[in-house]
């Protein structure tokens, strides 16, 4: 959407339980038993209205996650049944999305799972203005005439989200649909003329979702790791190589390399563009990664290294060129005899683990004359953090003719080390302790995913013509 969003519009009932027994504890209820209803709902609707007022809002939207019925939502949809009966009916609008399924044995969708999901909606006292129905296809009419007899709303307020080939087309189907002006129609809203903005211009949003259908080249990236079991363990760096590549006519071939010991990596990275190496934590397949740092040295492959991954970069580093064998990360092997990646000062005093990482959005100071300098174009830039280790700079010094490691980028004090890279004309290799794919947009790719994807395009091209 192109906002930078305040961290106080992300709501748990975590948050919320803490906060009204705080508040319980400095007498705001005088001695008043606390309850789920007013005071824990109250809370939340304070919560959204001081978010709304802040920020000077038009239009509020909530998404309240999870399943109608789930233990952990109830306390919020019980806060949106007082919302839409305290407000004026113009005021609020109720949008329901829901699974459709498509059963492949009788060859239809079915909107039983729908009509109890609106039936447990409507016994929480709400009563949805729009729904829509995500599905593997489009809603067949007959599907979206019984969702309307059996959920109460007409048939025009039944929309139908279905699968696609990319996620940025869903607001031109929406569109299509009529969704837009009939949520203007609930809320009484008149069109406004509005400064240009490749988000809410719709002209330009067709403009970025045509970069993404025009894409017709491909480029192969290796993202050695330890997680994919969980498809979406990685889903903002696959979603900010993307962005990166179509903005250069190319789609992005993601090679999800899950680590372990039996596993030849050389065989398995020896086809790709380019090698990412990915964020994480902990020992298990530290190794492999390391391998994998060390073969784009040796062959002067593409490499990105994103925080964890950049720490093992450094570690493969110290090890090949430097020689100091059984160099590695505290984090990994606390008696490592060379700990060339250590815990941050502020952090070896840290006990409690909850919310104490040098975490969010830090100003970073990029040297000239350097790969991420060239990426940014900028010496001042900001990103964001999330970690507890970092390089320690102390072995950089030692330089190794043609294969020189240098720092690229650091904190304000020059302390931290927020990136290195090989300073070498013919290979490009860098490593930031920082998450640029956090700050990606489809319409505006980050900048240094941009530049490695470059480096993987040129790459590629050099092996199919040497191929």
């Amino acid at each position: 959407m192109g906002i930078t969003i305040h961290p106080s519009n992300n709501i748990t009932s975590g948050q919320i339980y803490l906060s009204t027994i705080l508040e319980e504890r400095k007498g705001k209820f005088l001695g008043r038993t606390v309850q789920l209803i007013p005071h824990v709902t109250n809370m939340i609707k304070e919560r959204l209205f001081e978010i709304a007022k802040k920020d000077d809002l038009d239009v509020l939207l909530i998404e309240c996650g999870g399943t109608v019925g789930d233990l952990e939502s109830s306390i919020f949809l019980e806060s949106f049944r007082q919302f839409r009966l305290e407000l004026s009916k113009k005021n609020t609008a109720l949008v329901h999305v829901t699974l459709i399924p498509y059963s492949k044995a009788v060859g239809q969708q079915k909107s039983k799972p729908t009509q109890h999901s609106i039936k447990m909606l409507q016994s929480a006292g709400l009563q949805p203005d729009i729904i829509i129905g995500r599905s593997e296809i489009p809603l067949e009419e007959d599907i979206k005439n019984k969702i309307s007899l059996f959920s109460n709303v007409s048939k025009k307020a039944v929309i139908s989200n279905p699968d696609t080939k990319n996620i940025y087309e869903i607001p031109l189907f929406f569109e299509e649909q009529n969704l837009g002006d009939f949520l203007c129609e609930i809320l009484d809203l008149k069109a406004k003329l509005v400064s240009f903005n490749k988000v809410t211009n719709f002209s330009e949003w067709q403009k970025t979702i045509e970069l993404f259908r025009k894409a017709d080249k491909s480029v192969k990236i290796a993202m050695p790791g330890k997680y994919f079991n969980i498809t979406d363990s990685y889903i903002s760096i696959n979603d900010a190589l993307e962005h990166a590549a179509v903005h250069q006519g190319h789609k992005t071939d993601l090679k999800m390399i899950n680590i372990d010991e039996n596993l030849d990596i050389e065989k398995e990275l020896s086809e790709c563009d380019g090698i990412l190496l990915t964020p994480g934590f902990g020992r298990r397949a530290v190794e492999g990664m390391i391998k994998s740092a060390d073969f784009a040295m040796e062959n002067k492959i593409p490499f990105l290294g994103i925080c964890f991954g950049a720490q093992l970069f450094y570690v493969a580093y110290c090890r090949k060129y430097l020689g100091l064998d059984g160099a590695n990360s505290t984090e990994i092997d606390p008696e490592t005899p060379y700990p060339v990646v250590n815990l941050l000062e502020s952090q070896k005093v840290v006990t409690e683990k909850g919310g104490t990482m040098r975490l969010g959005g830090l100003d970073i100071t990029i040297k000239k004359g350097t790969k991420l300098f060239e990426a940014y174009g900028k010496k001042e830039i900001k990103e964001r953090f999330r970690h507890r280790y970092h390089i320690i700079p102390d072995y950089i010094s030692n330089k190794v003719e043609g294969n020189e490691l240098i720092i690229s980028s650091t904190d304000e004090s020059g302390a931290i080390v927020n990136s290195i890279e090989l300073n070498r004309q013919d290979h490009w290799m860098v490593g930031v302790q920082f998450h640029p794919e956090f700050k990606s947009r489809p319409f505006a790719p980050s900048k240094i995913y941009s530049e490695f994807i470059k480096e993987c395009i040129r790459n590629r091209t050099k092996r199919l013509k040497f191929n």
